[in-house]
């Protein structure tokens, strides 16, 4: 019975013999036919091939995780505020940027290695915090911090995660960055600073640019709330998508881990859009700038002058963001900000971009306007909800090769000689 079960179903033996006689047979488009008529093999284990034939690009891995996951969960990581006007700023100031080609180089070996904050990186890009991980599928945060672990890239864990530091401990060796949504109770906070560096994480992101709730109007219409609580209009839309409902029957429904001891069963667990906001002075930067022992970075920069500013208080780092778009709407695109932002700290403070990055090219526009690292969230989400384990690993994939075509393409060897092909070029 077994033998049997191993052979092609009948479907799949007409579609062989087709091919079998000929050179095509051993075509990956065959192999991909005779997967597709035999059920027995799922159509995705046809070949590691198959994956990037469906889906070479990122934009493709979003289409099918959008057919993947709930309405409101993907309503939730898709959407910015108001119109969603900031976010698609941040889009068409990526697609302006133009970048140089060059020709009669000899042959380019990119290395994409890379140096930030006193650790070394295998790419200039990483895995950006993003409140509700586990929300968007199952146990994404634990898959996200081994690809990111395997690989070598920076992985950043969000204060309003489903999982919390002491969760994420044995999966980030040394790249784990810890985004704090500083509590007001001064004890709280306190504790879950030095809670995330009792679990290994060695860079503080501090979020700058949460002074209050924003109105996410496309996250209220899919009947989304915040804590999220399951009601008859959000369990019809889960029923329609199978493959994430069993893994939250599974793994459990997210809670925001990182919090909950702080919580009574009176005050249900926090969230961001509930947790007191992140709008700290001076004299709360200092406090944790002696509290922190690693790297301190400032996420949600957009003026030159709060730049410098942070510098001048003990901040290594600065983080130029627009929050995905899903803070203020009338604010300006991440990549807009950030030439000025390079300008008034100069060549050597380091900066981070994250804004609207979706390809490999739009890692080396980013980093051609002044950016060290660049941090990628809704992206990495795509691949695990397309592609669950796999899809990290094949963001990865798409990112790195579509780096090294582009920078051959400029005939540069490192990340950071983009600048120089910066359109129009500098005499």
């Amino acid at each position: 019975m077994a033998a049997h079960a191993r052979e092609l179903n009948p479907s799949a033996m007409k579609v062989k013999e087709v091919f079998t006689g000929c050179s095509s047979f051993r075509h990956p488009s065959a192999k991909r036919l005779i997967a597709l008529a035999n059920p027995a093999r799922p159509a995705h284990l046809a070949g590691a091939m198959t994956v990037d034939l469906d889906y070479p690009t990122l934009a493709d891995l979003r289409r099918r995780a959008r057919r993947r996951m709930p309405y409101f969960a993907w309503e939730y990581l898709d959407s910015g505020t108001g119109e969603d006007m900031a976010l698609r700023r941040s889009r068409e100031a990526l697609d302006n940027v133009v970048l140089a080609p060059a020709i009669a180089k000899g042959r380019t070996v990119p290395d994409l290695s890379t140096r930030f904050l006193g650790h070394d990186y295998a790419r200039p890009f990483g895995v950006s915090p993003v409140g509700m991980t586990g929300l968007f599928w199952p146990r994404a945060e634990f898959l996200l911090a081994d690809n990111a672990t395997r690989v070598g890239l920076p992985f950043g864990l969000s204060t309003v995660a489903a999982q919390s530091p002491e969760d994420l401990a044995p999966h980030i060796a040394d790249n784990g960055w810890f985004q704090l949504y500083p509590p007001a109770d001064v004890e709280h906070c306190d504790d879950l600073v030095q809670r995330a560096q009792d679990a290994g994480f060695h860079t503080l992101i501090l979020t700058v640019d949460v002074p209050g709730p924003s109105r996410r109007e496309r996250q209220r219409r899919s009947g989304l709330t915040t804590p999220p609580r399951i009601t008859p209009r959000l369990f019809s839309h889960a029923m329609i998508r199978p493959m994430w409902s069993l893994g939250m029957l599974r793994h459990g429904i997210p809670s925001v881990r990182a919090l909950e001891k702080y919580v009574s069963s009176h005050r249900p667990s926090a969230h961001v859009g509930l947790a007191p906001h992140s709008a700290p002075d001076p004299a709360l930067i200092e406090k944790l700038r002696r509290q922190w022992k690693g790297p301190m970075v400032a996420k949600g920069v957009l003026l030159p002058e709060d730049a410098l500013a942070l510098r001048e208080l003990g901040v290594d780092a600065a983080w130029v963001s627009n929050h995905g778009g899903r803070q203020f709407d009338g604010g300006p695109g991440s990549a807009t900000a950030l030439p000025a932002i390079r300008a008034a700290v100069g060549p050597d403070y380091p900066l981070i971009y994250d804004g609207a990055v979706a390809s490999g090219l739009d890692v080396l526009r980013a980093i051609a306007l002044g950016a060290d690292m660049v941090m990628l969230g809704r992206a990495w989400l795509w691949g695990v909800a397309a592609l669950g384990a796999e899809g990290a690993a094949h963001v990865t994939h798409v990112l790195s090769e579509d780096i090294i075509s582009c920078m051959v393409q400029m005939g540069i060897t490192r990340p950071a000689e983009v600048r120089s092909r910066l359109w129009p070029l500098q005499a």
